[in-house]
């Protein structure tokens, strides 16, 4: 009857813009042709990685100290079977002193942390650094923190360095922050960093006020 095919119509029309409204909603989701900030990000940093280090390698073999591949500090030389077992070190400035911070040790750091480059950062985000503005060693103020509270990575570094040394730091995502996201670094992601040993403090001694001056470094030990 007539009543019965109204109703069955206005169902119809119902049912129908349900479907549209969720195709459409579907289709602004899956294609709203927003480019990916980070396409393929696991792939393309773990490439990205592993040709630093062969090329890294090769650099050594032809005698160049400016390129390092060091160790993860919690791997001894049997168990670091891969390039992933190692960071890559590129020194932009070796101090020529001698002293190193152990593991018990805290130190003072002036650092910044990149990512690799993205569609919007063609530097590659910088996602933390402990001075505002250009780096400037007059009034910058270095980090102070312990050194096996960092990331593998970081850690590995500042054990390998001399007190003065200024390093480029390339730390594969197993040495840094591994397949976990942490603020705003996705997950897989290689982590750069510009280190500055500026400051070694042993275990037991006073970490002192920091004064900004040119070209002079801090070594406190329990014998002073």
């Amino acid at each position: 009857n007539t009543t019965s095919y109204i109703v069955m119509k206005k169902y119809l029309y119902v049912l129908l813009a349900a479907f549209v409204a969720v195709f459409a909603l579907s289709s602004c989701s899956e294609d709203d042709n927003t480019p990916e900030e980070y396409p393929d990000w696991q792939a393309t940093n773990e490439k990205y990685f592993d040709d630093l280090f062969a090329t890294a390698k090769m650099k050594q073999a032809s005698g160049d100290p400016s390129w390092k591949v060091i160790r993860n500090w919690t791997l001894d030389e049997n168990s670091a079977k891969h390039s992933y077992d190692h960071i890559v070190v590129h020194v932009l400035q070796s101090s020529g002193e001698t002293v190193k911070p152990y593991s018990t040790d805290s130190v003072r750091v002036h650092y910044s942390g990149r990512l690799l480059p993205s569609l919007s950062y063609k530097l590659g985000y910088e996602f933390d650094k402990s001075y505002k503005g250009e780096f400037d060693v007059n009034t910058a103020i270095p980090t102070k923190f312990n050194v096996t509270d960092m990331v593998d990575g970081v850690t590995t570094a500042l054990l390998n360095m001399n007190l003065g040394d200024r390093w480029e730091v390339y730390i594969p995502y197993q040495l840094g922050y591994k397949d976990e996201e942490k603020g705003s670094i996705p997950a897989y992601s290689m982590l750069k960093f510009d280190l500055y040993l500026v400051g070694i403090y042993r275990k037991g001694t006073a970490v002192p006020d920091w004064k900004a001056k040119e070209n002079t470094f801090e070594l406190w030990d329990e014998a002073w």
